[in-house]
């Protein structure tokens, strides 16, 4: 059982059960109830290239005027703690390396070939023995039915002869 109930600020209606104390519970209830669809469940990390830790060094060192660093750091959604690892990395000599992708390195083309060259000669080969088994079965399958019918249609001959 819902109702309506026209109390609250500018006149809007809000819906409650009837045994609700007051409208603000109502509202904040049934807002932590339903998850907003809008929202990423989790948030994505992100990654800066080094193209980009560049240029944002090479604009904060341009930077002459007190607060023109805060400002550009607020533009761009960034902490002075990336700042300062960045001109580490740059005064190391590291930033070249952090444009690489992370990770395992993608295979040699060759090793990859040689992989699947490897697969289909397994698999080349266990045909190969099913096929060898298939006829040594059709061979004792065929063995089998000459000495059945072998001497007894060399007896039935016989029997007729007589």
């Amino acid at each position: 059982m819902l109702k309506a109930e026209s109390k609250t600020a500018g006149g809007r209606g809000v819906e409650r059960a009837v045994g609700e104390r007051n409208g603000a519970d109502a509202g904040r209830a049934r807002d932590h109830a339903v998850p907003d669809p809008e929202l990423v469940e989790r948030a994505k990390r992100r990654r800066f290239t080094a193209k980009y830790k560049l240029r944002i060094l090479r604009e904060a060192d341009s930077c002459t005027q007190p607060g023109e660093i805060g400002a550009m750091l607020r533009r761009e959604g960034l902490y002075t703690s990336h700042l300062s690892a960045w001109r580490k990395q740059r005064d190391r000599g590291t930033l070249e390396a952090l444009g690489r992708r992370r990770g395992r390195p993608k295979a040699h083309p060759l090793e990859e070939e040689n992989q699947k060259l490897k697969g289909r000669l397994e698999r080349s080969e266990a045909e190969l023995t099913k096929a060898r088994k298939v006829i040594e079965v059709q061979g004792n399958v065929s063995a089998l039915l000459g000495e059945l019918l072998g001497p007894r249609s060399a007896k039935v001959d016989e029997s007729s002869e007589g």
